[in-house]
């Protein structure tokens, strides 16, 4: 536990002060949940796969990321894909496989989420 806690503790400096800031800057993937507390929008460079009309992403701490909480207070969200903003609602699927889940997401963010997950949870966001 002691581990997980370390580790979720490094993963989160890393990518609140290099990943995102960085993610921002470029046509990556991004995540834009409503601040539980502040109401302002906040950017999460996120990895998954577009099936259908939804977007699959796995959280690499579950609810103990800032936007998993976020989007428990306010399940509407956007995405960014291919550089274009999309609206959708988020839902939280603990009874689903994560592991299971990267199997069918891009290859090289899956590995990194398996190696700096502590606990991972899948997300669906239904695209409006």
């Amino acid at each position: 536990m002691v581990a997980n806690t370390l580790k979720r503790r490094i993963v989160h400096t890393a990518q609140r002060y290099l990943v995102n800031p960085v993610g921002r800057k470029l046509p990556v993937t991004m995540l834009e949940t409503t601040g539980r507390a502040s109401g302002q929008p906040r950017h999460t460079a996120v990895g998954g796969r577009l099936v259908d009309n939804a977007f699959w992403l796995v959280s690499e701490h579950g609810t103990q990321s800032d936007y998993v909480k976020n989007i428990k207070a306010n399940p509407a969200v956007r995405i960014r894909l291919n550089g274009r903003w999309r609206s959708g609602t988020a839902h939280l699927l603990p009874d689903d496989d994560a592991a299971a889940r990267l199997a069918q997401l891009p290859a090289l963010n899956s590995a990194v989420v398996r190696v700096m997950g502590s606990d991972l949870l899948t997300i669906r966001i239904d695209l409006d």
